[in-house]
């Protein structure tokens, strides 16, 4: 979805509780499941105590566009 100024936000939920990091983690290990990536590749570098989060993924910058574009385009129902 795109926020305020048009930037391109993805919005995710879990349901575990927000208490000692747990959702944080829970959220770590939905989007390396979801884009078959190792947990050890994200850290959220802003928000840890907040609903809206700013995640860092390591790795090759063109690899991950490339497979985020597919993820988001399987998503979508785009090609």
């Amino acid at each position: 979805m795109a926020d305020s100024d048009g930037g391109a936000l993805i919005k995710a939920a879990v349901t575990t509780v927000p208490e000692d990091g747990k959702a944080n983690a829970a959220l770590i290990k939905m989007l390396a499941k979801e884009w078959k990536l190792a947990k050890s590749d994200f850290q959220i570098i802003h928000g840890l105590g907040s609903r809206n989060k700013t995640v860092f993924v390591a790795g090759n910058t063109e690899h991950l566009l490339k497979k985020l574009q597919h993820w988001a385009c399987d998503k979508l129902g785009n090609e």
